[in-house]
């Protein structure tokens, strides 16, 4: 467990789901984790799984379904270099109009064994967002977030854990 953090819960799974709004559209859905500010209360997060749909085959175009889950607002898909980005994935379908040939890459679902957790989400919500290109119908995004609920021993590490989380969107 992190320094200065105390874990209040067991180790929880939560599922959430978002569907794109129209084709390719950018859409973003968020889920409240029911944070209490006055306890100083945490979400360490330990995994994120992420399934996105898969694209349409649309010869001879290029396909593709992206998506993402970030601990702030985002304007679109974030990449993992964002510093508030705790998983991402792209489905594609590359088509040059004779084959097609499909892809799938992902920031790692499962951290590695020498991590004692991917991110602290220090506000009451996460965002996940998804959004296709050149697809006949609409896409989205499935999957679990996996962490547990802790307060945090000190307000100063309280405040700059949520200021920090705020300053990076």
């Amino acid at each position: 467990m992190p320094a200065g953090l105390k874990a209040t819960s067991a180790n929880i799974a939560i599922g959430f789901s978002v569907p794109e709004s129209a084709p390719n559209t950018f859409t973003q859905g968020s889920t409240d984790l029911n944070l209490s500010p006055l306890d100083r209360e945490v979400f360490v997060v330990l995994a994120v799984n992420l399934d996105a749909s898969f694209p349409d085959i649309v010869a001879p175009l290029a396909t593709n379904v992206r998506a993402g889950l970030t601990t702030t607002s985002q304007t679109s898909v974030p990449n993992l270099s964002d510093s508030n980005c705790l998983a991402r994935i792209t489905e594609a379908i590359e088509h040059d109009g004779i084959a097609a040939v499909s892809f799938s890459t992902s920031a790692g679902e499962t951290p590695p064994a020498t991590l004692e957790y991917i991110g602290i989400i220090a506000t009451n919500d996460f965002f996940i967002q998804v959004q296709g290109t050149n697809n006949v119908t609409s896409k989205g995004v499935s999957g679990k977030l996996y962490g547990y609920r802790a307060r945090v021993t000190d307000a100063g590490i309280y405040a700059a854990l949520v200021q920090s989380e705020v300053l990076s969107a």
